[in-house]
């Protein structure tokens, strides 16, 4: 029989091997996240090194520094468990200060149904922007940044909007490539080619990053910038379901390396985490809603000094607008 002295022994023993073996398993998760965090920056920045030394800063980019140029974003605070974030796509190339924005959006967040809302603002919305008259709307961001385009939609269409991130085009053809190595998956119906810098064939098929862009971008069809924000939703809503995949999951830290180095945002490293837990733990059966604005059968074409515009029927789009927004608690799926 054993004596009590010995079996305290082993018990100690057994608790110092776990704590041992705990201990690895934390050195190896740390050495895990800071090579695949170097390797994500290492990809941001076009450098096949492993050793790179940067300055993390959540709200740097290549768009420059917005809070310089711009008036400080002043978003409300969040209300009841949602949040609006301005999604901004900056088509500014590495040699422009300045440009308009080539997608907007309004991406909303329900943390107690753990729902996905995508709203697109169609850029040429005729709409008035503070201080500088009817204007396009993605005219606001050129004028004024997100902070003007965040007044806007608030004067326009009474939307609080909390947060902003923006990516230029770079940085979204990055992080669709960590996101999704194996290209997102889309059946494209005719050949696409004018003002994308390449050829898409038709026909399903994955596309990496760059052709998933130039997929995005495509406007010259009978659909025009109509059947171009339907394929950002398209897009948009793939990313969606591969970025809570298993995959995605384990690549979170190159992914957090390529977002800090493109994606200028004043959302807090806590709240996308809380975002992204959300959606993996109670999100991944619910599909993304979307809406487009303005509604269909709610504008007319126009041309006014600005140029072609959408001459909207303001009042119908605010209300189907914020009717799209509002949470049903008692929503199950």
């Amino acid at each position: 029989m054993e004596t009590r002295s010995k079996r305290r022994r082993k018990k100690s023993k057994g608790r110092r091997n776990f704590f041992l073996i705990f201990a690895f398993i934390l050195l190896a998760g740390a050495i895990y996240f800071v090579n695949q965090y170097t390797s994500g920056v290492s990809l941001a920045n076009g450098d096949t090194t492993s050793n790179v030394h940067t300055e993390l800063n959540s709200n740097s980019s290549g768009n420059g520094d917005l809070n310089t140029k711009f008036e400080p974003f002043e978003g409300a605070d969040p209300q009841f468990g949602e949040i609006n974030v301005l999604l901004i796509g900056n088509d500014a190339r590495a040699d422009e200060e300045d440009a308009r924005s080539d997608a907007l959006m309004i991406g909303h967040y329900d943390q107690h149904t753990n729902k996905v809302k995508l709203v697109s603002l169609m850029r040429d919305t005729y709409v008035e922007v503070p201080e500088y008259g009817m204007q396009k709307i993605n005219a606001a961001f050129f004028l004024g940044g997100p902070e003007l385009v965040r007044k806007t939609i608030k004067q326009n269409f009474d939307i609080d909007v909390q947060y902003y991130a923006i990516v230029d085009f770079e940085g979204f053809t990055k992080i669709v490539d960590v996101i999704a190595p194996d290209g997102i998956h889309v059946d494209i119906p005719y050949p696409m080619s004018h003002g994308i810098g390449m050829t898409l064939e038709p026909g399903e098929q994955h596309l990496n990053g760059e052709q998933l862009l130039a997929y995005v971008r495509f406007r010259h069809d009978i659909h025009s910038d109509f059947g171009r924000v339907e394929r950002q939703q398209e897009a948009l809503s793939k990313l969606k379901e591969q970025a809570i995949s298993v995959h995605t999951l384990l690549n979170l830290p190159k992914l957090l390396g390529v977002v800090d180095s493109y994606l200028n945002t004043n959302i807090d490293s806590k709240i996308l985490f809380a975002i992204g837990k959300g959606m993996v733990t109670g999100g991944k059966s619910k599909e993304m809603e979307t809406l487009r604005i303005p509604v269909e059968g709610s504008y007319t074409d126009k041309r006014v000094n600005v140029g072609a515009v959408l001459d909207i029927n303001l009042e119908e789009n605010k209300e189907i607008l914020k009717d799209f927004l509002a949470s049903n608690k008692n929503d199950e799926e």
